[in-house]
């Protein structure tokens, strides 16, 4: 699933360059579940065959995370909690999950969006409570777009400089695609146990629901 997932990704980026960039980021930050951590890199490693530029890609990675923001923002703002209890399960976040970032957006304030958007999982949700709160939407559009620069950047600069040393040491090659095993393997295994855990937690809500007759 996590092979198949990365390469559609990294079709999607090579077929479309920029624009699929910007649409896979969009997707990200509208709390669908695409790991930014493939999207980035590869679209990097393109910078090092010379196809894209490394702020190219930066900006396209800030710009589609903006914009896929601004949806998920609009999505709190005008469906709040609703839209977690009608569509919640879909995007992988429950109740428990969206109270916690809403106890840190309420404890730091506006700032947790900008430092959110540095943070792997964080990023995806963190607009929902920030649209909940009705954060000044201008300061969200503003946080937002400071803080997906150095993680987009980041992230593509890590794959320009991979894709180099890829380019440039076989041995390196090999080394890397047995890593990429293990990883692909250990990755799998985190999503079976995470799924595994929605699922008992699904079920324990389900049981603890008044039934209506």
């Amino acid at each position: 699933m996590i092979a198949s997932l990365a390469h559609t990704i990294i079709a999607i980026i090579a077929a479309l360059g920029y624009a699929g960039i910007a649409g896979l980021m969009a997707l990200e930050s509208a709390c669908v579940p695409l790991p930014s951590e493939i999207i980035m890199p590869f679209a990097g490693y393109l910078v090092s065959t010379h196809h894209l530029t490394l702020i190219g890609v930066t900006l396209a990675g800030t710009i589609g995370s903006s914009l896929g923001s601004t949806a998920a923002y609009l999505a709190g703002a005008t469906g709040g909690r609703r839209f977690i209890n009608h569509y919640g399960r879909y995007i992988l976040i429950s109740q428990t999950e969206l109270t916690r970032i809403e106890a840190a957006f309420a404890r730091y304030g506006a700032i947790t969006v900008l430092l959110g958007r540095l943070l792997p999982i964080v990023r995806t949700y963190i607009s929902l409570p920030a649209g909940i709160a009705r954060m000044n939407f201008w300061k969200f559009q503003l946080y937002t777009f400071a803080g997906s620069i150095p993680w987009c950047f980041a992230l593509a600069y890590a794959g320009l400089r991979a894709g180099r040393a890829w380019n440039s040491s076989p041995l390196l090659q090999s080394t890397m695609h047995t890593l990429s095993l293990l990883t692909a393997a250990a990755l799998l295994l985190l999503a079976a146990w995470y799924l595994s855990s929605r699922w008992r937690r699904w079920r324990a809500e389900a049981s603890q629901s008044p039934r209506i007759d």
